[in-house]
């Protein structure tokens, strides 16, 4: 069977089943979208959002890139950020890694990487991996470099979004959560939570 017709076949099994279980399910997600939260992931085919967190479609709101990355240079980030927080008004923004990241394991390679968009995207990695050099050449063995770095990272995108007048600037600023998921055992952790503070509004004269 092609792979597109594969595709559409799993999609109308997909429909019936759910209009089986419940026969106003698209009806009501006609109506809008009111999602818990914008996930920032990876773009790795293994950390799928909505399978591993048992989400519905409407329960989040998501953009992925390699090594889920805060990329407030890039217009599509930005609209994305600016629509789920501004519009949708989300009240948490998750931003999840995964263990054994290929991004993150290229960032912490000496090699150079041979793929130019890639080499580019991923520059702030190789910046945060120079920043924490020293600790993570102390760790034993290349996963164990990756894997922390991975945490960093999150780390910094959650501090990365806390200081974007995006955020900052929200009727009501979201919750940011960083979680890692571990692909050997299909589970989230957390690693850290940021509650921003709003910018000072200016009082009218």
């Amino acid at each position: 069977m092609e792979f597109r017709d594969r595709l559409l076949l799993e999609n109308r099994a997909w429909a019936d089943e759910m209009s089986a279980r419940d026969p106003e399910y698209f009806t009501r997600l006609n109506h809008g979208q009111a999602p818990d939260a914008l996930w920032i992931g990876c773009s790795d085919s293994r950390v799928p959002p909505e399978q591993l967190c048992n989400a519905s479609p409407g329960d989040l709101f998501i953009h992925r890139n390699v090594a889920n990355l805060v990329a407030d240079g890039e217009a599509g980030f930005l609209s994305v950020l600016e629509y789920a927080v501004h519009v949708l008004a989300v009240p948490h923004i998750v931003v999840c890694g995964h263990y054994g990241c290929g991004g993150v394991a290229a960032a912490c390679s000496d090699e150079p990487v041979p793929l130019a968009h890639v080499d580019a995207h991923i520059e702030p990695l190789k910046a945060l991996r120079n920043r924490h050099r020293e600790t993570l050449d102390a760790l034993n063995g290349v996963s164990a470099r990756i894997n922390r770095l991975v945490e960093l990272n999150v780390r910094a995108q959650v501090e990365r979004l806390a200081e974007l007048t995006l955020i900052r600037t929200a009727a009501r600023p979201p919750a940011l959560h960083g979680l890692v998921y571990a692909t050997d055992r299909g589970l989230l952790e957390s690693v850290c939570y940021r509650e921003p503070e709003p910018l000072a509004q200016a009082v009218p004269a």
